[in-house]
């Protein structure tokens, strides 16, 4: 059984199978820090799982809005065309809280605030939290473990 780990405090993410630790991933959190609040844009803490798998076969770059692609492929062209947007690139692995009360239902809903991790630019630093919420990955780490990973698998998201 696959598992993730995600540690704000090491902004890192750990892929596990069967508790032996696969391999680590710098990651980028949240600026606001953790909270689980609607509109806070704190990463959310606590156990989750993943709900969808969003990209599959999609091309390194690939730019999804609202969960869907949108044609364009990320060029650094492009993000000084709209400097002022979230990338959300490559694939999306779409949590859901499961603690009611904490990440689950009501304001603190992680699925109903649209928490990924998800690919970013190139650009952008890993190992600094910069992110709306999210937890931002390389193109190709995001590439591996989606590869990697089914739906239902656990994530546990530490301060």
């Amino acid at each position: 059984m696959f598992r993730l780990e995600i540690s704000i405090s090491r902004q890192c993410l750990s892929l596990f199978h069967d508790n032996i630790l696969l391999d680590s991933y710098s990651v980028s959190t949240a600026l606001n820090g953790a909270g689980e609040q609607k509109n806070s844009g704190c990463t959310p803490r606590g156990k989750h799982i993943v709900r969808a798998l969003i990209g599959r076969d999609l091309a390194e770059g690939a730019v999804l809005v609202g969960r869907r692609f949108t044609g364009e492929i990320y060029t650094d062209e492009l993000g000084q065309t709209y400097p002022d947007r979230d990338w959300i690139l490559t694939r999306i692995i779409w949590l859901s809280g499961t603690e009611i009360g904490k990440n689950r239902l009501g304001n603190v809903d992680t699925m109903q605030r649209y928490i990924y991790i998800h690919g970013t630019p190139e650009s952008e630093p890993m190992g600094i939290p910069l992110s709306h919420g999210c937890i931002r990955m390389r193109n190709k780490d995001i590439t591996c473990l989606f590869d990697r990973i089914p739906v239902g698998t656990e994530v546990t998201i530490k301060e």
